[in-house]
């Protein structure tokens, strides 16, 4: 299988990868694997991919924990290094062409109690709704099928 095939199995067609990459041959190493494991599980854990009700949580705290997402990925990038260089150019995309243009369009409207305001709240929910979807039946179903496993309540 292709690299190409892998992603438009789940939908991340839209990421900016060098076309080079995409029709590399998917095996992935185990470095590869194992870093896909450790970002699956964060991923899974989080209110990137959980549901959060227009009623419920804090706008603020959920940027904090997409914005986590960040240090965790350098985190694992760091420790499985040049050996999970494929699963990198996932993980940097993602970063950069979902999360950082998220928050980076919504972090500094938070008021000092860390709320959007509230004439912007409806439009911060339905796009947070649509980041959290793209991590969770997109990029996470990606890191799954890297770790070899079955996506959580699947």
């Amino acid at each position: 299988m292709k690299w190409r095939d892998l992603l438009a199995d789940w939908g991340l067609t839209k990421l900016q990868l060098s076309a080079g990459f995409l029709d590399l041959e998917f095996a992935p190493t185990d470095h590869e694997r194992r870093a896909a494991w450790d970002l699956y599980v964060e991923l899974a854990t989080r209110v990137a991919t959980q549901p959060l009700h227009d009623e419920q949580g804090a706008d603020g705290s959920a940027l904090a924990s997409l914005h986590a997402l960040f240090g965790v990925t350098r985190g694992v990038l760091k420790q499985y290094g040049p050996g999970a260089q494929n699963f990198a150019r996932v993980a940097v995309a993602v970063l950069n062409e979902v999360l950082r243009p998220f928050l980076s369009r919504w972090h500094p409207r938070l008021d000092a109690q860390g709320r959007v305001p509230e004439a912007e709240r409806a439009a911060f929910r339905a796009e947070l709704r649509e980041v959290q979807r793209q991590l969770n039946d997109d990029y996470a179903r990606v890191l799954a099928a890297l770790a070899q496993v079955k996506p959580f309540g699947a």
